[in-house]
């Protein structure tokens, strides 16, 4: 979809590579500069247990690897022509370092005056910033959990705002090489992890809420909010979370759970229609969820599974990730069509290409992470036209690592 674009990235953690990792999935040459030894994430955890960063493998399939002494003004000057070198699909640099600095924008510009710069930022004023800090400056661990926390935050496992970023970035670059192409002009993209928190609690109405309310939302453990959702436990003893929104979720729920006349009952009694408003369901979730709950308690998994997936009801196990990983359903890994492939720390495991199906095309194989610095020589080679004597220089005097 995007062969022949070429993106040069020298950036570290998540959101920035992950930007280069989705266009890299999707055909783009993605070039990633690290520092000789790896940079700040390369050690990062999960880790085998030979001591290599599964995290590090993970966020950069695909890509190819260049090491260089950035420590010195030399390897400091050779990042900057990479980041710059000509291509008409080329001239993309994406990363996270500040915005002042021997990377700065203005700075590369004048040696390609049409770059585009895709920076991943913390906060807008340049300040540091990461998911768990935007997270907890936003206000959302304070929503999280069960009120018997009182004020306690509880943090999320998942980097949300990382991963956004990761996709806003990639499709932001797109936008601005787009718009290159029309008006033959580069710009630098600054995009912060504050701004995207922000704005997507405000595009989620959540902002108004507060504003308008004059209170924050409290804590619902995990009861879906405005609507009916929330974990229940079987006759065996498994948990489930079953969801519905929309009016036919909500009937085939009740169908499949033989509820129906029980929930007539309810609506009777408080003279409401749960099918007609989603809301409802929810501000009157207390009278509901008991005979939901000896619902379920009278079911198994496995009964609950066939009737659930007959009705199509919305619905999912809650699983460990092992569990998910050796299920062959549609809630285990394998229903993502990842492939075993080895890995440069020297294990095989599955590994996905993009989540994105093109129903148009056959999916491409999926590409291991590169060794750091495995693709130098060839790189410098091929962007710079830098010949071997020139590239064994460099590596006497350590300005570069294959």
């Amino acid at each position: 979809m995007l062969a022949g674009l070429r993106v040069v990235e020298a950036a570290s953690f998540i959101a920035a590579p992950s930007c280069g990792l989705h266009l890299a999935q999707l055909g783009a040459e993605v070039i990633r500069i690290d520092p000789i030894g790896g940079g700040p994430d390369y050690h990062r955890w999960p880790l085998t247990p030979e001591g290599a960063s599964l995290y590090w493998e993970g966020l950069n399939k695909g890509k190819k690897s260049v090491a260089i002494d950035l420590a010195r003004p030399e390897g400091r000057a050779l990042v900057q022509r990479l980041a710059t070198a000509p291509g008409d699909y080329a001239g993309l640099f994406v990363t996270n370092f500040p915005v002042e600095g021997f990377l700065a924008h203005d700075t590369l510009a004048k040696l390609r005056p049409d770059l585009i710069t895709l920076r991943v930022m913390g906060w807008s004023d340049g300040a540091q910033a990461v998911d768990y800090t935007v997270n907890a400056a936003m206000g959302i661990p304070l929503m999280t959990g069960t009120p018997s926390l009182g004020d306690a935050p509880v943090n999320s496992v998942l980097p949300a705002w990382d991963l956004l970023a990761g996709a806003y970035a990639a499709f932001s670059l797109l936008a601005a090489e787009r718009s290159r192409r029309s008006t033959g002009k580069g710009t630098e993209i600054r995009l912060a992890l504050g701004d995207l928190a922000a704005a997507t609690l405000a595009n989620l109405g959540q902002l108004a809420e507060v504003l308008i309310s004059g209170a924050d939302r409290p804590r619902a453990g995990n009861d879906l909010f405005g609507a009916f959702g929330r974990d229940f436990t079987t006759r065996d003893n498994r948990r489930v979370m079953v969801v519905a929104i929309t009016p036919r979720q909500w009937s085939e729920l009740v169908a499949a759970l033989g509820l129906a006349a029980e929930v007539a009952k309810i609506e009777a009694e408080l003279g409401v229609s749960f099918a007609k408003d989603e809301g409802l369901r929810y501000r009157h979730r207390e009278r509901l969820w008991p005979i939901f709950e000896a619902a379920f308690a009278r079911r198994t998994i496995e009964d609950l599974a066939a009737q659930f997936d007959a009705g199509g009801v919305t619905w999912a196990p809650y699983r460990t990730v092992a569990e998910a990983a050796a299920s062959g359903d549609r809630f285990g890994f394998g229903a993502a069509a990842m492939e075993t492939i080895a890995h440069p720390s020297g294990h095989r495991y599955p590994a996905p290409g993009s989540p994105a199906r093109f129903m148009s095309a056959d999916r491409s194989p999926v590409i291991p992470a590169p060794r750091l610095g495995q693709h130098t020589d060839e790189v410098l080679a091929a962007l710079l036209a830098m010949p071997d004597d020139e590239i064994a220089s460099l590596h006497d005097r350590k300005l570069i690592a294959s």
